[in-house]
């Protein structure tokens, strides 16, 4: 009974924090969303390479059939790749969209399978095999939720957006940006805020995703939870109460599919954005964008 209320534990926060799995002298070498990670980078490396092969156009004596994606996962991959570039990163980066994708879609991928991988009870898989006979847990957890991770993906991001508007404008032309568009003494006040603007947006970017992902899971928790609570209660109490947490549980897992691409596409979206603005098409324009980038963060 023990085992098959492990989901029920009496502190959702458990199931989605990070558990420390190798531990030399009070520091953490190795941790469960450590191991998450490897295994995200070990799916994206095999699993795409699988879905590349698919893709990719065949020997010509297969006629027109060379350009069809025959498995359907590839084709799926291939579907969501190419809206992804076409529809989204295009209209922001126009014929840099190219050079930049590899990143975007890596970026994308990586982070929505981490999402999704969160969302699978791995640690409490890992205690009902072992008979909770093992206390460390070397899988588990949302690394998605840790701040260290999504603080990381933004550092990335921080460094290619402006690297690549340091090569796209110049040196000179990427400190004239800092300026805003403005001159003379408005110059002068827009300088410290477009800093400032330069260090916030990869900040939002690990706080959104950060937070979205955390409280989605926690929520997740919470209502297992409550069958844990009112297992001794009686029948009377117990089956409703049971029954209504897993109905609420299964929606809100069907929200967090949901919130798991949301997340990936808008941390990927706006990354594009941000590398977008920083391009020849023009200080009006670049800088007008400004104006729909809390929509957009909204969203």
């Amino acid at each position: 009974m023990t085992g098959m209320l492990t989901l029920a534990s009496s502190n959702p926060i458990e199931h989605v924090i990070n558990h420390p799995t190798v531990v030399v002298d009070g520091w953490w070498v190795w941790s469960s969303i450590q191991t998450n990670l490897v295994l995200s980078g070990l799916i994206l490396l095999v699993g795409w390479k699988f879905a590349a092969k698919h893709i990719a156009t065949g020997d010509e004596s297969e006629g027109h059939d060379r350009y069809l994606t025959k498995h359907p996962v590839a084709g799926l991959i291939e579907v969501i790749s190419v809206f992804l570039r076409d529809e989204i990163c295009r209209p922001v980066l126009g014929d840099r969209t190219d050079r930049f994708m590899p990143f975007l879609w890596t970026l994308f991928y990586f982070i929505l399978l981490n999402n999704l991988l969160g969302l699978v009870p791995l640690a409490d898989l890992w205690h009902l095999v072992t008979d909770f006979k093992v206390h460390w847990v070397p899988i588990g957890g949302t690394a998605t939720q840790s701040i260290y991770v999504t603080a990381a993906l933004a550092v990335v991001s921080f460094f290619v957006i402006n690297i690549a508007g340091m090569r796209e404008l110049g040196v000179g032309g990427y400190l004239k940006h800092l300026t805003g568009g403005t001159r003379g003494a408005v110059a002068f006040i827009m300088v410290p805020i477009e800093i400032l603007s330069t260090f916030i947006k990869p900040v939002a970017l690990a706080v959104r995703l950060f937070a979205n992902m955390t409280a989605g899971h926690i929520l997740v928790a919470t209502l297992f939870m409550f069958v844990g609570m009112v297992i001794n209660a009686g029948v009377l109490i117990a089956a409703p109460v049971s029954l209504a947490s897993a109905a609420g549980a299964i929606a809100i897992y069907f929200l967090e599919l949901f919130v798991a691409f949301i997340q990936a596409f808008v941390f990927m979206f706006l990354t594009a954005v941000f590398i977008g603005q920083l391009s020849h098409h023009g200080e009006h324009e670049g800088h007008g964008s400004h104006g729909s980038e809390p929509g957009a963060a909204h969203a």
